[in-house]
């Protein structure tokens, strides 16, 4: 295992869901819930020291239980090491904590994700549409079932 995903698997076994490797790049998976600590840990402690933000995005999988899928991509300058971090959520609770307070550059991502696929970012300080129109009643336009 990957000493990043070795190190979040002991400090969060309550959040940690697994991880792999490919390409030289890191994937952990979370559960929502407690996730928040460790965005600050990959951020503040020198172990990991993920200082970038590199994108906010999401995926949908109509069929799952979980359907939705938010990734987060995290880049270390002083490691030169990506990581992506996965959070599942449902259709009927679409939320996820919002990172704005670690990276401010997740603000826009966030509202990105939220406008085109509904998923709510607790805690987003102005969590609005940013590509549709404020009055936009139709759904979300990257649903799968989206018309």
């Amino acid at each position: 295992m990957h000493p990043v995903a070795e190190s979040i698997s002991r400090e969060w076994p309550e959040v940690f869901l697994g991880s792999r490797e490919a390409l030289g790049d890191l994937t952990v998976y979370l559960k929502p819930d407690g996730a928040l600590s460790v965005f600050q840990s990959l951020h503040d402690d020198s172990r990991y020291d993920y200082d970038y933000i590199v994108d906010v995005v999401s995926v949908d999988y109509p069929k799952e239980l979980e359907r939705f899928e938010v990734v987060v991509i995290l880049y270390s300058m002083s490691r030169k090491h990506r990581i992506m971090v996965k959070q599942r959520v449902s259709e009927a609770s679409p939320v996820v904590d919002s990172i704005v307070g670690i990276w401010k550059g997740a603000e826009f991502m966030e509202r990105e994700v939220y406008d085109m696929m509904g998923i709510q970012f607790r805690g987003h300080p102005d969590l609005r549409r940013i590509l549709m129109p404020d009055d936009y009643d139709e759904g979300y336009p990257l649903r799968k079932d989206f018309p």
